[in-house]
């Protein structure tokens, strides 16, 4: 199995000004690719090689880990955002974030409140447990909720090279700002 860079389901513009074309062009567009490339590499003739991306995160360790997760990480973040997108959550979902936040802006609050507070390169994540509850966690480096046994449903990019183009070094800014591209509607069919 050849892994490949997805096609992103929006125009390479299309969420400027929250990320711009630039720096989807590096994130996406470089820094992605290599992970990709990386991940062909590394699996070529091992018993990998066959196995689906999410196997070999939670097999894998190293560097064969490190490029496996963080070639997932990136299209689930990616995938997540729209320009036109649903701008809220709703139902079943809505449910649950009220129930253990109070409330949607409490969820957001507390959600770029762990993204800013990682120390370092990693991921925020809203994910649900085998029984549906909801956890906001982070996670370092290329770490993910599924090696947790958690189903994620959510992440922003706390790694540099994900904002210091459009936002410098104001990471809190950038976490306010990506709430205006997610696609709730994607966040909801994940938790289904």
């Amino acid at each position: 199995m050849i892994y490949e860079l997805p096609p992103l389901p929006y125009g390479i513009n299309d969420l400027a000004p929250v990320i711009s074309q630039e720096t989807i062009e590096y994130h996406y567009g470089k820094h992605e690719q290599t992970y990709i490339d990386n991940l062909n590499k590394l699996i070529e003739g091992t018993p990998f090689a066959d196995k689906p991306l999410e196997e070999i995160i939670k097999e894998a360790d190293g560097a064969l880990f490190n490029n496996a997760s963080q070639a997932w990480n990136h299209i689930f973040y990616f995938f997540t955002f729209s320009p036109n997108g649903k701008k809220s959550p709703q139902g079943k979902l809505a449910e649950a974030i009220n129930k253990k936040w109070g409330n949607f802006e409490n969820f957001q609050k507390e959600f770029e409140q762990a993204g800013t507070t990682l120390f370092g390169s990693g991921w925020v994540w809203l994910s649900k447990d085998k029984d549906g509850n909801l956890v906001i966690s982070k996670e370092n480096n290329a770490g993910t909720p599924l090696t947790k046994g958690l189903t994620p449903l959510l992440t922003f990019d706390v790694w540099e090279h994900a904002y210091y183009i459009d936002y410098r070094n104001r990471r809190a800014e950038q976490l306010h700002n990506l709430w205006k591209i997610v696609d709730w509607s994607v966040v909801e069919s994940r938790y289904l």
